[in-house]
């Protein structure tokens, strides 16, 4: 080296450290935080909502006819086209096509299982991407290796066969389009379904659906979507990413996940106002109906949780309790994200949010704060 030094002039010496510096300040300069909203929603509602403050939209969902991936009705196809019509609206947006979701993938065990059914799955995904225009796959097959959907199958080998429906997705899709998957935020999934040093460089981001981590079948009341873990509670958005980062996975390719939805559980004693308490699951409620369903004048109490992070409600009289996110718990979530430098901030879903003062706006002015936002 200090031979190459000894005889370049002081001219070009300077360009050349110049260059190197902008090189490498242009490698850490910090990436734009993501904002991906799965929608589910109405064709006739989404013009609605703030779409300029996204930059990924997800259609939620398509599913396996045999090996391939369907759109199944004539208004899923419609539904697709106008999301990606909003690109007029944000020419920033990538809208990705979704596989599965709860319920949605009850043969995905047995079709990726073999060569013959990623191939053909993989060249179904190309052909509905060239059609539609859109940006690239999202797999949500919800669990590999795990206990799912009751009566659904499950094997150890979903593990590796899941590796190699992502290789063959991205050798059939090329470099260009995006390859996400929703992964679920507990230890078990984290642990047992995904070969995460062979999976993470072939795709683009992991989508951590850190929700519903208290659900249907939970028989005790908890959170279902904290930021922290608590004495009482492990799983939290913080220990999946702090296990994830653990083993290498690179948090730049981490988006957490954040709930436009509540839970609600009934039958819950009123010792530490219903948390952590026996319960049972009642039923969900969108972020856009809360002041109608769970009004103060009804009993419905908030509580936060200052080690957790996160909210809840209850009513004493009628021992319902309330776990979910909201303007508070998304704004410190958001900002977890930018600290942590991760992907970004996703969530379940666009179609639950308000139209006006929603959670979105929540995130995008985060953002904003910090420079970071897509919206303008």
């Amino acid at each position: 080296m200090n031979f190459v030094m000894n005889r370049i002039s002081p001219f070009l010496l300077a360009v050349l450290l110049t260059l190197v510096g902008g090189s490498a300040r242009a490698q850490s300069a910090p990436q734009q935080t993501a904002v991906i909203g799965y929608y589910a929603g109405r064709i006739n509602e989404i013009d609605s909502f703030s779409i300029e403050k996204l930059t990924h939209v997800i259609f939620s969902f398509c599913h396996l006819q045999g090996n391939i991936m369907h759109v199944d009705r004539a208004a899923d196809t419609a539904l697709i086209q106008k999301l990606v019509s909003l690109k007029s609206r944000n020419p920033r947006l990538k809208v990705m096509l979704s596989l599965g979701g709860w319920g949605g993938c009850k043969t995905c065990a047995d079709v990726f299982a073999t060569r013959k059914g990623r191939r053909q799955f993989a060249a179904s995904v190309k052909d509905l991407t060239d059609y539609f225009h859109t940006d690239g796959i999202d797999l949500d097959w919800e669990y590999p290796a795990l206990v799912n959907v009751p009566g659904y199958p499950f094997y150890p080998s979903d593990k590796p066969h899941f590796t190699a429906l992502i290789r063959i997705l991205r050798k059939k899709l090329g470099k260009t389009p995006e390859i996400s998957f929703a992964a679920g935020g507990y230890t078990d999934y984290l642990k047992t379904s995904i070969e995460w040093s062979k999976v993470m460089p072939l795709v683009d981001r992991v989508n951590l659906m850190t929700y519903d981590l208290t659900n249907g079948y939970s028989t005790v009341t908890g959170h279902h979507t904290p930021l922290y873990s608590t004495p009482s509670q492990l799983e939290s958005t913080d220990h999946a990413v702090n296990y994830l980062d653990s083993i290498g996975v690179p948090r730049s390719k981490m988006a957490i996940g954040t709930a436009f939805y509540g839970r609600i559980f009934e039958n819950a004693d009123s010792i530490n106002n219903g948390l952590y308490r026996p319960t049972k699951f009642k039923n969900g409620v969108s972020y856009r109906n809360f002041e109608k369903a769970l009004p103060a004048d009804s009993g419905f109490v908030r509580h936060w949780d200052p080690v957790a992070q996160a909210p809840f409600m209850y009513n004493a009289a009628k021992k319902l309790f309330v776990t979910y996110d909201d303007s508070v718990s998304i704004r410190l979530k958001t900002k977890y994200a930018v600290d942590k430098q991760l992907n970004g901030v996703m969530f379940w879903q666009l179609g639950e949010d308000k139209f006006h003062d929603g959670l979105l706006d929540i995130i995008d002015e985060t953002l904003k704060e910090t420079g970071k936002g897509p919206g303008k």
